[in-house]
């Protein structure tokens, strides 16, 4: 059963008195339709509840889509792969509210951000690089942190934040967020819902892409004091959606979730905080050939993962000019499948789990800032992450009606890694400018994708994947003054025992010859970076733009590396006088002749070379009082039919054009209505 909050938000919209001073200030923020800035060194944050444009769907990735560096590996209408500076999967990893989730899918129909429900946060921050120890293990290309705010009420009341959303393909949102309580106690509830129909591409062909996502959540929590929060959570959601990419679709998304949080600041003149949590995350997945689609298979899989984990830190004021955090953190999480060729003959549901690996690790880390002087720091952090994994599968599936014993099967992996990194930064003393340079590595494990879902060129197995070394170099500089702000960032790479994933490898002969993938390791390179901009034209008017480039290197094969996207820029035009807001927007791409066909990631190997192409979309916002908002936009105004270079090869589907890769959606019309009382 899903919460639909449309009702709710129609009667706040008619009745409550507003506040200028709302509990979110997403009404003084333009529609988002460039990037969000950078607010300090390699840290981007963004409102997730602003409304922005292109409008995304309601999951993690598009949302992520509008941070220059970022792309999405299309799929269908909703569960794309995000995609940092030309790096997928466990490279970029991803936190809710301290939280590592992961999924369950072996082939990547529910990546983190599958389950994530964006607007129910307050921030949405980004690390680039490893330029970070204090978050998650092996996270090479960056950290994604969803957050929610929490601070003490100053009094008894209550407070909140709803939408709605509609758009064309039937696309219908609607997110209600209420939370009441006294200083001492508060709790608050929080619903979503979102659909949308199959969308069609600029030539009007339609995409298999439908689907629907529901979340509802519960925060209690205890602040006897300014200092002091003790906090009890409970997340639900489900979903379905279809995929044009795949003889498959997703009929079950479900998530549970419980988590524990404590922090107390100011403990004493050392001791700044203390922070511990510990969290509880259950995702049953179910893909099939039937729910969605139409067809006389009924073939079933339904893996699912169950992640217990926790972690505790200590922020320390050792002077005036240093501090220090010190902690530990712990996962575990256990993988398990069933499945069935005849849903009808023999139900999925009543077939008992068999569980195909298990992995633990825990992780020490301390991270180090000291204050040079008045315009320079150095910071610093050094990671330490011990790793056990069991491969518990008796037999390795190589095609859908062939399986072979598993040579790896009962073997363990004990593996010690290190990650840290130093950074300088300086402010010039006459410009109103911050220049920084830093060193970090980073060390990751294969994940389960790498290790268990996959073969080598000599085994049926990839148990035995090397982990992968990444040693970066990220440099840049953030420039705000007057009218104008201006951030760069750069960075070059070296990866040693880089994991490559290769598609179509012949194997075999005669009656057992197949196609299979393999995991390999390689040595590879990358570089690039991303320059945003903003002037301010009057106290009005705002021009805005962003360019985002990377480059790799397979240096084992002498190829490119695959799956980087091309140069990706953006214009924005803007004018908000406070009451009402207009804006357009211009997306372009250039040409990516730099490919490696059949090799990429756990997400998607490359298909072949790609065009360029240019989007326009415009926008306008009216703020009738304090408080509300009301934005319309149209994405892709001029209906242009246009893939994404990384996205999937589209499958064959009755009743579906075939694409070379899944289009983006044609001209989409949207209108959104936000309220906080």
């Amino acid at each position: 059963m899903s919460f639909n909050p449309r009702p709710l938000a129609i009667a706040l919209w008619a009745a409550l008195p507003l506040n200028a001073q709302a509990f979110h200030e997403v009404i003084s923020e333009d529609v988002v339709v460039t990037a969000a800035k950078m607010s300090e060194p390699l840290l981007v944050e963004t409102d997730p509840k602003a409304p922005r444009q292109p409008i995304p769907a309601h999951d993690g990735a598009d949302y992520l889509k509008t941070i220059p560096g970022f792309s999405v590996i299309r799929k269908g209408g909703s569960d794309g792969d995000p995609v940092f500076r030309g790096m997928a999967g466990s490279r970029l990893g991803i936190l809710l509210d301290g939280e590592q989730i992961l999924g369950g899918c072996g082939s990547r129909m529910d990546p983190p951000t599958a389950y994530v429900f964006p607007e129910t946060f307050d921030r949405i921050t980004v690390v680039k690089g490893p330029q970070s120890v204090l978050y998650a293990p092996g996270a090479s290309a960056g950290m994604v942190l969803f957050e929610r705010k929490t601070q003490r009420m100053q009094t008894a009341g209550w407070q909140g934040h709803a939408s709605l959303m509609f758009g064309s393909f039937g696309r219908n949102d609607q997110m209600a967020q209420i939370k009441a309580g006294t200083p001492d106690f508060y709790v608050e509830g929080t619903g979503t819902r979102s659909h949308s129909d199959d969308y069609e591409d600029g030539d009007g062909n339609k995409v298999h892409s439908r689907y629907t996502r529901w979340s509802e959540g519960l925060r209690a929590g205890l602040t006897p004091d300014d200092d002091t929060r003790l906090e009890l959570s409970a997340q639900r959601s489900d979903g379905q959606a279809a995929y044009a990419d795949r003889a498959v679709d997703g009929s079950k998304f479900a998530r549970d979730n419980v988590g524990l949080h404590f922090t107390r600041s100011h403990v004493s003149s050392v001791i700044e905080k203390i922070d511990a949590q510990w969290y509880y995350n259950y995702v049953d997945h179910v893909m099939d050939t039937y729910s969605l689609r139409s067809g006389a298979s009924r073939i079933a899989m339904n893996p699912d993962r169950k992640t217990q984990g926790g972690r505790a830190s200590v922020q320390l004021a050792i002077s005036a000019h240093t501090t220090a955090t010190l902690g530990a953190d712990l996962q575990t999480n256990r993988h398990t499948n069933r499945s069935t060729m005849n849903e009808t003959m023999m139900p999925y549901e009543n077939m008992a789990r068999v569980g195909d690996a298990y992995f633990r690790n825990i992780g020490l880390f301390g991270e180090i800032s000291h204050d040079l002087s008045e315009h320079d720091r150095i910071i610093g952090g050094l990671r330490l992450d011990r790793w056990h994994v069991e491969d518990q599968r008796a037999n390795v599936a190589l095609t859908m009606m062939m399986s072979a014993p598993n040579p790896t099967a009962g073997h363990a992996r004990n593996d010690t890694l290190t990650s840290g990194f130093a950074r300088f930064e300086h402010m010039l003393s006459h410009t109103p400018a911050t220049l920084y340079a830093g060193l970090g590595h980073s060390e990751r494990f294969p994940d389960y994708w790498e290790l268990f879902n996959k073969e080598t060129f000599t085994s049926i197995s990839s148990f035995d994947t090397k982990p992968e070394k990444t040693t970066q170099l990220d440099v840049g500089a953030i420039y705000s003054a007057g009218r104008l702000s201006v951030n760069v960032s750069g960075f070059a790479s070296r990866i040693d025992d880089f994991i490559l994933i290769q598609s179509n490898v012949a194997k075999g002969s005669g009656m057992t010859a197949r196609n299979a993938t393999v995991t390999r390791n390689i040595d590879a390179t990358t570089w690039g970076g991303e320059v945003g901009a903003t002037y301010r034209l009057s106290d009005t008017w705002k021009m805005d733009g962003s360019l985002a480039y990377v480059r790799g290197h397979n240096s084992t094969d002498g190829l490119a590396l695959a799956q980087m996207p091309p140069l990706e820029g953006r214009l924005g035009l803007s004018y908000d006088d406070k009451v009402w807001s207009a804006g357009a927007l211009v997306r372009f791409t250039g040409d990516q002749n730099r490919v490696a066909v059949n090799q990429g990631n756990i997400a998607g190997q490359d298909i072949g070379k790609s065009s360029g192409f240019a989007v326009f979309s415009i926008n306008g916002g009216w703020r009738p009082k304090p408080g509300l908002l009301v934005a319309a936009g149209v994405d892709n105004l001029f209906d242009k039919t246009y893939a994404e270079a990384i996205s999937r090869a589209g499958s064959m589907l009755s009743g579906y054009t075939q694409t070379t890769r899944v289009n983006e959606p044609g001209r989409v019309i949207w209108l959104k209505g936000t309220l906080d009382f």
